[in-house]
């Protein structure tokens, strides 16, 4: 008898610990599932509330206007002669072109700068091979031709860049602005 209720005790036991972990795994459960639906409604009034930031406000701008201007001269050269033509007429007017290209790569190198690379190799310590490679890339807007005339055999250009006129250009369509006013709703 004493051994029926002690297995009788344990059987309680054993069934009062697997009702009591099964309902501590469903509290877990509904816990989790609420703990989600708070997180999930927080990130829902935060998106809202930062949506609506961004809407109930008028931002003003104004176009800024740098106080000085610089002007950039360029000129490029060409040679007549070397130019691939038979014909003396269309060689000047190569050359005149090719001149023209040469100012306007110069200025893109004094508004843009200039990518240079350099490779040097060595054998046995002493150099076997150095070379560098300069590249120039840039769009000019606004050049304007000074002077284009021939030289001896050499065809010259000079161009010009006034900034201003590089500044109402860019401001036509690019506008780079501070805020002026903001007003809120």
């Amino acid at each position: 008898m004493g051994c029926r209720a002690s297995i009788g005790i344990t059987n309680f036991t054993v069934k009062l610990l697997t009702s009591v972990t099964l309902h501590n795994h469903l509290m877990v459960t509904k816990m989790a599932k609420f703990s989600y639906k708070i997180l999930s409604l927080t990130f829902i009034c935060l998106t809202l509330s930062a949506c609506a930031s961004v809407y109930d406000k008028h931002v003003q701008w104004e176009t800024v206007k740098p106080t000085s201007f610089p002007v950039l001269n360029a000129v490029g050269y060409a040679p007549i002669s070397l130019q691939s033509s038979s014909n003396e007429t269309q060689r000047m007017l190569m050359a005149i072109k090719a001149s023209k290209i040469a100012a306007y790569a110069e200025l893109a190198e004094q508004v843009n700068g200039q990518q240079v690379k350099g490779e040097l190799s060595m054998a046995d310590l002493v150099v076997d091979n150095h070379q560098l490679n300069a590249s120039v890339q840039g769009i000019i807007r606004g050049a304007k031709v000074v002077k284009s005339y021939p030289v001896g055999d050499i065809y010259t250009t000079e161009l010009s860049l006034d900034f201003k006129d590089v500044f109402e250009i860019y401001s036509s369509y690019k506008r780079d602005k501070t805020i002026k006013k903001v007003s809120y709703y």
